[in-house]
């Protein structure tokens, strides 16, 4: 039987193929860019509000506890990060790269600086690791976007 930290290591890093594979796919196939960012973002929105929603079950276990976040904040996180995964969808490329970076790099610490007494340690050195790797492919994209298409 697989422990749960293993099965989780190995989702994660099974979750960056898809960003990878759309950086590589910039390089590869630049004359298919538009697309695979589009498909890049698509799967970006789709992981940021994935990991939104591990906010609720907390906020559901804290009850009427404050520390150090209540209830009420965890929840309305969870949708802060949830909608802007949404709304990005709806922005143009530009708007998107600010977008995603900016979230994926708030969600990183809003777990590492509140949500850590909750987390055991090799989750947060997981999500460091995966954090890292998808902000790498955000840059990477946003800059080949820029050489590509300009502003």
């Amino acid at each position: 039987m697989i422990s749960v930290s293993r099965l989780a290591v190995l989702v994660g890093i099974a979750g960056l193929v898809p960003f990878l594979a759309g950086i590589f796919g910039l390089f590869l196939v630049p004359q298919h860019s538009v697309a695979l960012l589009g498909y890049f973002y698509l799967y970006s929105a789709g992981i940021l509000a994935f990991m939104a929603g591990v906010y609720w079950p907390i906020a559901m276990q804290l009850d009427n506890c404050s520390y150090p976040m209540s209830p009420l904040m965890t929840m309305l996180l969870s949708q802060v990060f949830f909608v802007s995964a949404g709304i990005g969808l709806l922005l143009p490329v530009t708007g998107q790269i600010v977008l995603y970076t900016v979230a994926y790099l708030g969600l990183y610490l809003v777990d590492a600086r509140w949500m850590r007494i909750y987390w055991p340690q090799w989750y947060l050195r997981l999500r460091l690791l995966l954090t890292s790797v998808v902000l790498v492919c955000q840059v990477i994209a946003a800059a080949s976007f820029l050489l590509l298409h300009g502003a």
